[in-house]
């Protein structure tokens, strides 16, 4: 018997794009092997570019968006995973071509979910969702390239963000000495009771980066592009390294070969979206591991799932601090 859920949906016309919330019914699920009661989900940029439709994010109409989501498998025909099974989903396309976790129920494949890690649950892994997983993605490319806590300090940019707090938070915990670079320093004591050591304006990486600066990160985590990464390659340190994760500033990258060939530094692009699922299960073991549940549970607050058209605005107008819960009623 079909039963009907509540979701957003976001529509396409000649006047443009818009998101309401409506009742759905399981004939309007999209395809896949696993269908999930959704518990929570959360919010995060790419989010907002959906829910606004100030950038074409999302490819296909009708659409549920929701990048994330946390819940308890219903049906499952995927060897994997079985009624009850407590289940992450980020990625895949979801939210942008799949409908998403902004809903009660999703239908997905089962190739794209992980499940739930020891030691953590779906509300706290929505307090991380994407962007904590991201930044865990971050940590462990720097981590292979070898860079240890013991090698200098570690420059987190976009710091106040989801992405950049969790960096913050899960460095500091391994011992690095951290760095955050934000635009909005009125976060320094925000930032600082994450962990960083110091709070730098994100100002100082905003003109145009020579080839060469001086050596000062043994390694960085941006989320920025534009002349703050072409600063920030500058300034890494002989045999450093950069991952890269985000276009907050600009697509563009006015650098130079000079600090890759000349200091044989190296630079890391982290593609969270379609990340295999064996990294996927390391990275989010690790953030269950090694993430202070207790700074992660001040770095988060509770959204309600009906403010989350507006929300998906303001944190496009950088207005939204840390990680937002959303428990799907």
């Amino acid at each position: 018997m079909s039963e009907q859920f509540q979701a957003y949906q976001v529509g396409k016309n000649e006047e443009g794009q818009r998101c309401v919330l409506t009742q759905l019914d399981d004939s309007d699920l999209m395809d896949g092997d696993v269908t999930v009661r959704v518990e929570y989900t959360t919010l995060n940029y790419k989010d907002g570019l959906a829910l606004t439709g100030r950038s074409p994010i999302i490819r296909k109409f009708p659409l549920t968006p929701g990048i994330d989501f946390s819940g308890t498998v219903l049906e499952s025909e995927h060897a994997d995973f079985k009624a009850g099974d407590e289940v992450i989903l980020n990625g895949f396309g979801v939210g942008e071509v799949h409908s998403g976790g902004y809903a009660q129920k999703a239908r997905v494949s089962g190739d794209w979910l992980v499940p739930m890690p020891d030691g953590l649950d779906m509300r706290r892994a929505m307090a991380i969702g994407t962007a904590g997983y991201t930044a865990m993605l971050c940590i462990l490319a720097l981590e292979k390239h070898g860079i240890k806590p013991d090698a200098g300090d570690i420059l987190v940019t976009g710091a106040a963000g989801g992405v950049g707090s969790v960096a913050v938070a899960v460095l500091s915990k391994l011992g690095y000495r951290v760095v955050a670079s934000t635009g909005r320093l009125q976060e320094s004591e925000f930032l600082q009771g994450l962990g960083a050591a110091e709070v730098v304006d994100r100002a100082g990486f905003a003109e145009p980066a020579r080839p060469l600066g001086r050596e000062v990160w043994a390694g960085a985590i941006d989320v920025a592009g534009g002349n703050t990464l072409a600063n920030v390659l500058s300034q890494i340190k002989r045999g450093g390294a950069a991952a890269i994760c985000g276009l907050a500033e600009s697509m563009n990258l006015p650098t130079s070969v000079a600090p890759f060939i000349l200091r044989g530094i190296a630079m890391y692009g982290i593609d969270s979206v379609m990340a295999p699922i064996p990294l996927r299960k390391q990275a989010w073991q690790r953030l269950a591991s090694d993430l202070d549940f207790k700074l992660l549970d001040e770095l988060s607050f509770d959204l309600d799932f009906a403010d989350l058209p507006q929300a998906g605005a303001d944190i496009l107008d950088g207005k939204i601090r840390g990680r937002a819960i959303v428990k799907v009623p």
